[in-house]
């Protein structure tokens, strides 16, 4: 999720919070065999706990939610690309350094980052010597291609990030490999691969984000002759330092180190584990207890712990403990086809209507949950305006404005309001009790709401699918969102612009379709400083809001568990706040 010259701030206030946070469980008991194992409390925000070159022994991950899919060119979860990294490899990827510093690009596959001409539009790469798959064959610029032209077989890779398409075919040419016609199928005439060790880029118009574009897993090379298509996800064919086992979706996952990769072509893997294992498990307070035991290390998750299991690990655990601040927004999409929230007095309602503070209180509080959010843009992202709060939700420290959401009810013609339909994953902590929180708050102003929970792993197809939400009756979708990278563009583009609208892996979730909202992308990508096109996002994020069809409610923290055993943890940036996955190792 992702990254540049913006920045996270831990700021000032956030360090008052944590120290609020450990006077008020400082009384809570004391300290257990686990917690003087610890390395402290927020040992691992933006600073190295424990660190070691140790190699060795098993990584033990917890999940409460599945990976979303382990094909590279699918996958979209921020937890999933945080852990591609012990498989897949990209030209240029997020440094392994904490904090902010990691949101700087580093070469991977490449020797270095690109060399851009043509008023930027032209972007080479070298490869590094000693690139190999798992089978000890040679990775060459032609598995790169390869590999990116599978987001072209959208009847086939769905969920993925749509970004290198529209940047590189923005006419929507090309067919994908599968219906491509040339022998190689690389027909794709925007990458051109000159040799093995090559590769260029054409873009049709400069884009300054676009390396960051090229570090998500969606850049990653695949080996033709290993491509089983959708089947792909199920043991993917491993570029990294690492290489499947076995893999049963929704129950485990076991990596174990690839013998053929060479650790002189990878400066950023330290490969330090032998073995990684995931379990998927939906009982997330049993998770917390064994992850207390010592039975797991880390919750791949990175969503933070059940109240139950936070009570207990600040009381007993402090050592072993983060408190993390993300660039996550908590939000309900607004869908705009769906009546009647195709009438904006309708959405208005809601926004009036929603008891924020008990939304925060839901998920865990302040200290637990976050500060609550009034702008569409994460703190992080330039052009996020934390002031901007025309319907005064601030002012009001969150509470309801019951008089103004049936004012607005009457405009839209709904007087004694109306029944519509939300849905919240039962996997993600909180989201089904944010939801049902909701309900009773809009129940006050008359708008019935029903929820339906889903299983996260199936989002893609059905909140990200227009028809099967119009099927549903859906008229919200509760979800969570971080930053692909580190801009407007990186954050926004998938939620607002029309053109990334999709009959599967949709992410426009309001069906957003706004010919000023995508012009002000264009501007803002072609902006000829990053104070320019902040401005422009700024003024974007305003029009989100006063249109009401996306509602921010959290800029979301979490209380997250540090085994003891864990070396070389750290919050990265570049994957919002979450552990960089790649760098840990075990005692």
């Amino acid at each position: 999720m992702p990254r540049g010259s913006t920045k996270r701030r831990f700021t000032a206030g956030a360090a008052l919070v944590v120290a609020a946070l450990m006077t008020a469980t400082a009384c809570g008991g004391g300290e257990s065999e686990t917690e003087s194992e610890g390395a402290g409390y927020n040992a691992g925000i933006n600073k190295v706990a424990n660190p070691s070159k140790k190699k060795g022994g098993t990584l033990r991950f917890i999940a409460k939610q599945p990976i979303d899919s382990a094909d590279p060119q699918r996958a979209y979860y921020g937890m999933t690309w945080d852990f591609m990294r012990f498989y897949t490899r990209t030209l240029v990827t997020y440094d392994t350094k904490p904090g902010e510093a990691s949101n700087n690009l580093v070469p991977d596959l490449a020797k270095e980052k690109a060399k851009i001409t043509d008023g930027g539009k032209t972007y080479t790469y070298k490869l590094r010597d000693g690139l190999t798959w798992e089978d000890g064959s040679k990775l060459t610029s032609k598995d790169i291609k390869y590999g990116i032209e599978r987001i072209w077989a959208t009847e086939v890779i769905t969920g993925g990030p749509a970004y290198l398409k529209n940047v590189l075919d923005p006419k929507g040419e090309y067919e994908g490999p599968y219906k491509d016609k040339s022998k190689d199928k690389l027909g794709l005439k925007a990458i051109e691969t000159p040799d093995d060790q090559t590769i260029i880029f054409k873009l049709p118009k400069p884009n300054s984000d676009f390396e960051y574009m090229l570090a998500m897993p969606s850049g990653s090379p695949v080996k033709q002759e290993k491509d089983t298509k959708a089947k792909y996800a199920n043991m993917p064919f491993s570029s990294g330092p690492y290489k499947f086992e076995s893999y049963r979706p929704g129950k485990s996952l076991t990596l174990v180190r690839n013998t053929e990769w060479n650790e002189s072509s990878d400066p950023v893997r330290p490969a330090l584990p032998d073995k990684v294992t995931v379990t998927f498990s939906t009982n997330k307070e049993e998770n917390d207890k064994k992850l207390m035991e010592g039975k797991y290390d880390i919750d791949m998750n990175g969503t933070g712990m059940t109240q139950s299991g936070r009570i207990t690990a600040m009381q007993d655990h402090k050592a072993n403990v983060d408190n993390m601040e993300t660039d996550f927004i908590r939000y309900v999409a607004l869908v705009t086809k769906a009546e009647p929230f195709d009438d904006i007095h309708c959405r208005k309602a809601v926004f009036y209507g929603t008891d924020f503070a008990a939304l925060q209180k839901v998920r865990g509080g302040k200290l637990a949950a976050g500060d609550i959010a009034v702008s569409p843009l994460p703190k992080s992202i330039e052009g996020s305006d934390p002031t901007y709060d025309p319907y005064g939700i601030l002012e009001r420290k969150g509470k309801p404005d019951v008089k103004k959401a049936k004012a607005e009810l009457k405009e839209c013609g709904k007087p004694n309001g109306f029944s519509t339909k939300i849905s919240a994953r039962s996997d993600q902590p909180h989201e089904k009790e944010a939801a049902t929180q909701l309900q009773q708050d809009l129940a006050k102003v008359g708008i019935k709401v029903e929820v339906d929970t889903i299983v996260g792993s199936e989002s893609a197809s059905i909140t990200g699918s227009p028809s099967v939400v119009e099927k549903r009756g859906y008229g919200m979708i509760m979800a969570g969102w971080g930053p692909d990278f580190p801009s407007g563009q990186g954050f926004g583009q998938p939620l607002w612009d029309s053109r990334f609208i999709f009959e599967n892996g949709n992410y426009n979730e309001s069906q957003i379709s706004d010919p000023k909202i995508d012009k002000m992308f264009d501007e803002a990508i072609a902006a000829e400083s990053p104070e320019a096109a902040a401005k422009i996002y700024k003024d974007l994020s305003h029009r989100i809001i006063d249109q009401a069809v996306w509602m921010p409610f959290i800029q979301e923290k979490n209380i997250t568990w540090r085994g003891s055993r864990v070396t070389n943890v750290y919050t990265s940036a570049a994957y919002s706040g979450r552990y960089d996955y790649i760098s840990l190792g075990v005692k």
